[in-house]
């Protein structure tokens, strides 16, 4: 699936999917993931069809599955040029205040 092409309702039933397939992989059954991550079956089942949940509820799902940490780049920051990673690699400093007159 390309991400950059799908309605957000397609991307969330995509990571329902996904975190669904993880499961099926472990060879876990619904409620023991529900069990491991502190969420109810219910939800559980919900998000996998729908892939609709509160972000806490994905990181409840992700970390129980063993995941959290394939997503640590997912929003890193990627310079686009040399002059923008020189500025990423200097440390920020906030603006002086102007003197009103």
């Amino acid at each position: 699936m390309h991400f950059e092409l799908a309605a957000t309702d397609e991307i969330a039933r995509e990571f329902g999917n996904r975190l669904r397939a993880h499961r099926l992989a472990e060879n876990l059954q619904q409620s023991e993931l529900a069990a491991r991550a502190g969420i109810s079956r219910r939800t559980l089942v919900n998000f996998e069809r729908s892939g609709r949940a509160s972000f806490d509820v994905f990181l409840r799902i992700a970390t129980a599955l063993g995941l959290v940490e394939s997503m640590s780049n997912l929003f890193e920051l990627k310079p686009k040029s040399i002059k923008a990673m020189e500025r990423a690699n200097q440390k920020r400093q906030r603006a002086s205040r102007r003197q009103s007159e």
